[in-house]
């Protein structure tokens, strides 16, 4: 994909384009050719005061954003997703060159999937009940009121930059919040046409305010005065340190944080890859293995463990590794270099403990420029190794037998993380059987994706709180007891 030729010298704040308080730059890089994509300003805590101080005025003021009704709000959550729709294409250019995302999965994810999420909470917000009378035990009336929390700190993720960014701005708009989004500085560009969105979809001034900057300018963010909530998807490590600010600060935070999810195959699974392939890829390989809830552990069983490694190798094998551009592309390459890195390290780590490689393990072949690794198959893994229970966020599956259903749902617990996973059965009922037993915050039954309508997130080192479905508006509310 050639250079976008771009360079962008403005923040979106209180509805205006506005200047930096420095000259301080970021310099995206397109991840399939190592070229640079442009320059943006790099937000410092100046920026961050000016957007906080926006957002905070859009709320306070006694006719704004949290005084509307809440239908009228929705009115304007469509009006956005229909801007976000217009500008599809250049979505996914800007997503696919900055982190690698293939464009056949960021037409899917990136753009119907944010636009989904704005509708999904409109039509909730249409329906949004903000208070109910009660009677009181010892006489009178009480009226419980749900309130919008105020100003969110919105900090998203550089692998799914506008589904995740959705994920905070559809809830916290229909509850009547204002945000400040601070995008990943490895995907800046696309922020910007959010930005044009918002702004054709007339919402009003200081409702959404996007400041590009790295972790410290996030981390001024978190901490900031005027900040009431902070919603941020990352790192188990980074949400540790966003967790122990709002800790201090007892400001309400959501944390959706790493996984290292469990693919249960049982005995009984159909492992037709004509039949299962793209479901089994979805589950996980999406997005460059880049994806917080796949499954990159399969849990096997020993009766068909030749089968399930065959199966599995089979499919890595097949998978197109290509420019993130090309529609034909199922693997693109790592987001950046150092993430490449990291993710070679552990593949170097998983032959070192003894696993056994069926297929990658390196880079592909005419791909010298770009962060391209081969999707990886280890066998033989046990599930103590460090490739079994550390988060590589690359295309490395590592495949572990198990003796019958209750050593594959202990082997499946065995994990500090418990965000995703799946179970692989030709009896349905058997599958949710065993799904209930696996202490993670969300699983599927031979097929899974976030949908929209239920509650997404993590239990342990996964995060804390829940995004999407009507429960992901109670992290933007506040309850308030008045006595009549």
């Amino acid at each position: 994909m050639p250079a976008l030729d771009l360079r962008y010298d403005t923040f979106y704040i209180g509805g205006e384009w506005v200047r930096p308080a420095t000259g301080r730059t970021i310099t995206p890089v397109d991840a399939s050719t190592e070229e640079p994509l442009g320059q943006v300003p790099e937000g410092t805590e100046a920026d961050i005061d000016r957007a906080v101080a926006a957002a905070r005025a859009a709320f306070d003021e006694p006719t704004g954003w949290a005084s509307w009704e809440p239908a009228r709000r929705a009115e304007v959550m469509e009006r956005l997703a229909d801007a976000i729709d217009k500008r599809a294409d250049g979505f996914v250019e800007r997503v696919a060159a900055q982190n690698g995302m293939p464009v056949a999965v960021a037409r899917q994810l990136e753009i119907g999937y944010p636009s989904a999420v704005l509708r999904y909470y409109a039509g909730l917000a249409k329906e949004l009940a903000v208070s109910e009378t009660r009677p009181g035990l010892f006489g009178g009336s009480i009226e419980v009121r749900k309130a919008p929390v105020g100003v969110v700190a919105a900090i998203a993720p550089w692998n799914f930059p506008q589904a995740l960014t959705m994920f905070k701005i559809a809830p916290a708009m229909a509850t009547g919040c204002t945000l400040v989004i601070k995008p990943s500085p490895e995907t800046v560009l696309d922020a910007y046409l959010l930005a044009e969105a918002v702004e054709e979809a007339g919402v009003p001034a200081g409702v959404i305010n996007i400041v590009q900057g790295d972790r410290e300018t996030g981390a001024y963010l978190v901490a900031h005065p005027a900040v009431d909530k902070v919603a941020f998807t990352g790192s188990t490590a980074a949400g540790r340190i966003v967790a122990e600010t709002c800790g201090r600060l007892l400001r309400p935070v959501t944390l959706e944080l790493g996984g290292k999810s469990a693919a249960i195959v049982l005995d009984d699974a159909d492992l037709d890859l004509s039949k299962i392939g793209e479901g089994l890829f979805g589950a996980t390989l999406l997005n460059n293995g880049q994806t917080c809830f796949l499954g990159t552990r399969v849990l096997a069983p020993r009766s068909r463990y030749a089968e399930v490694v065959d199966a599995f190798t089979a499919l890595a094998s097949s998978l197109t590794v290509g420019a993130a551009s090309d529609p034909a592309t199922q693997i693109g390459p790592m987001a950046t270099a150092r993430q490449r890195d990291r993710v070679e390290s552990y593949i170097a780590k998983g032959r070192a403990e003894g696993a056994r490689l069926t297929t990658g393990g390196g880079r592909p072949e005419g791909l010298e420029r770009g962060w391209f690794v081969q999707p990886t198959v280890f066998a033989d893994v046990d599930n103590n190794t460090v490739i079994a229970q550390e988060e590589i966020f690359g295309p490395v599956l590592s495949l572990i037998s198990y003796d019958d259903v209750d050593d594959a749902v202990r082997l499946a617990n065995d994990s500090d993380f418990g965000l995703g996973g799946t179970v692989w059965t030709s009896d349905p009922e058997r599958g949710a059987a065993v799904a209930h037993r696996v202490r993670t915050g969300t699983i599927g039954v031979n097929r899974y994706i976030p949908d929209p309508a239920a509650p997404f997130g993590g239990v342990k080192a996964s995060g804390l709180g829940r995004e999407l479905g009507p429960e992901g508006l109670t992290g933007y509310q506040q309850t308030q007891t008045v006595y009549l």
